[in-house]
């Protein structure tokens, strides 16, 4: 499986889907730049769950809200006293690591004893002692001389205009659901929901967190989905509001095509479980460095109404139109890792069949939905309504590649490594009587289409 993923990073970077952050400069840890069908990519895949979460349902709206947030948010969410991972230093060589994922890495190495316990969460001094009697090294250096681990603030702090320092603290959003818990008022006065309703956006979070690495699924810098499902628990039982949301979250994914055996659930340990939830659960998924985290599923109660009330003074309740009641609502999270889902539908999708390396991506996901050719670059003629053809597609909203290099052979190839479905070949025979070679992607089949049929054949 390591194997596959060294493979899967030198796919993403010869072909254009991500690039290391600040490359020329020597790069930047745990920061990646989407490349250009990296960015088509995470663009489908963010249009399909705004898709199917938002647009397809009366229940949920959307929002797009800033990243910069006033510092009060986080006060009141918790985030600046309980959003923390504990970190341990090597003071031989100044390597610094989560403890957690310290242990895990050991306990499934050659001289470990993995029993599958998940160790986030769990306190510093436990970690410590675990580490102590174990004498586990350093994985940099191979010295055992560790600090005692101690808990570490994930929020990105930053300064904003010119006061001075302690009155322009502000921070990078840690996650995008406080800016959906503090305009909930908003909402209320001018879409005039009826619970149980969501409140949805994707977007950019940061985490100030020490990795260890695997590539794109743990960075500084990550894109996030997710939507709030807001509830009265006095006529809905959480339980059932919380089964619902679970399958759907699955239905999802297996609807990009992902392998339903390379999917498991997991229920949230007590200490694992984050501070403003009742219950967790993630759906996990099996990665090439085994089963981890890509999506999450909370019953954060009313927490969040409940604290920004507190501490804003607003009145966040919410107003039965029936019974004039007021309460504050209860709130089902359910969070997409959207990074984590781009790597997921790569590693899901690499295939090895005979000489072909081929990226079976979802046709909705896939960078290009169709590659148009013209057999040859010296016939104007061929090229010319090769050209449009390819305009033709366009203008109907598919996205489309154009390709003329090399010999037809490699161009298939080329297209079936960053998983286009179907190629497209302007020929001779097309001259005649306007019909074009389409070619499969996963089966290599050629069909004669008419162009005329085609996009019907596309879709």
């Amino acid at each position: 499986m390591e194997n596959l993923n060294q493979k899967i990073i030198s796919l993403c970077k010869r072909r254009g889907f991500v690039f290391p952050g600040s490359e020329i400069y020597g790069g930047l840890a745990n920061v990646y730049d989407f490349g250009p069908l990296g960015a088509e990519m995470l663009r489908n895949i963010v249009d399909s769950w705004w898709k199917f979460f938002v647009r397809g349902r009366p229940d949920i709206i959307g929002l797009d809200t800033s990243i910069l947030m006033s510092p009060k948010v986080w006060e009141a969410s918790g985030h600046t006293a309980s959003f923390a991972d504990v970190m341990i230093d090597c003071k031989d060589c100044g390597q610094r690591t989560r403890a957690d994922q310290l242990i895990e890495t050991w306990e499934s190495g050659e001289f470990g004893t993995a029993d599958g316990r998940i160790w986030d969460g769990v306190p510093p001094e436990e970690m410590g002692k675990y580490i102590e009697e174990r004498e586990i090294k350093c994985p940099n250096c191979g010295s055992f001389n560790w600090t005692k681990p101690r808990k570490f603030n994930l929020l990105f702090e930053t300064h904003i205009g010119i006061v001075p320092e302690d009155k322009s603290l502000s921070y990078l959003r840690g996650e995008i659901a406080q800016g959906m818990f503090v305009n909930f008022k908003n909402v209320l006065g001018t879409m005039r929901p009826k619970l149980p309703f969501g409140i949805a956006q994707a977007g950019k979070a940061f985490r100030n967190e020490i990795t260890l690495g695997n590539f794109i699924f743990r960075t500084l810098e990550f894109n996030l989905a997710e939507f709030e499902y807001f509830f009265n628990p006095n006529e809905q039982e959480w339980e059932k509001v919380f089964d619902y949301w679970k399958e759907e979250m699955r239905t999802w994914i297996l609807s990009l095509g992902v392998d339903e055996k390379r999917l498991r659930y997991r229920l949230h340990t007590d200490e694992e479980r984050s501070f403003y939830s009742s219950k967790t659960e993630d759906l996990d998924f099996e990665f090439p460095f085994g089963f981890k985290e890509m999506f999450g599923l909370a019953y954060r109660t009313d927490y969040d109404l409940k604290n920004h009330m507190e501490k804003s003074g607003e009145d966040l309740r919410y107003t039965d139109p029936n019974t004039g009641e007021k309460i504050i609502p209860h709130v089902m999270e359910p969070t997409f890792g959207l990074n984590r889902v781009f790597y997921a539908l790569l590693t899901n999708g690499y295939t090895e069949d005979g000489e072909r390396v081929v990226l079976k991506l979802h046709p909705d996901i896939a960078p290009y939905r169709v590659a148009v050719f013209p057999l040859v670059r010296n016939k104007p003629e061929i090229v010319a309504k090769a050209k449009e053809v390819f305009d033709g597609l366009v203008k109907q909203g598919l996205s489309v590649d154009w390709d003329d290099r090399g010999n037809i052979g490699k161009r298939y190839l080329s297209q079936d490594e960053i998983g286009t479905p179907y190629c497209v070949t302007i020929d001779y025979q097309t001259l005649e009587d306007d019909s074009v070679t389409v070619r499969d992607r996963d089966t290599t089949k050629q069909d004669r289409v008419k162009i005329t049929e085609l996009f019907e054949h596309l879709k």
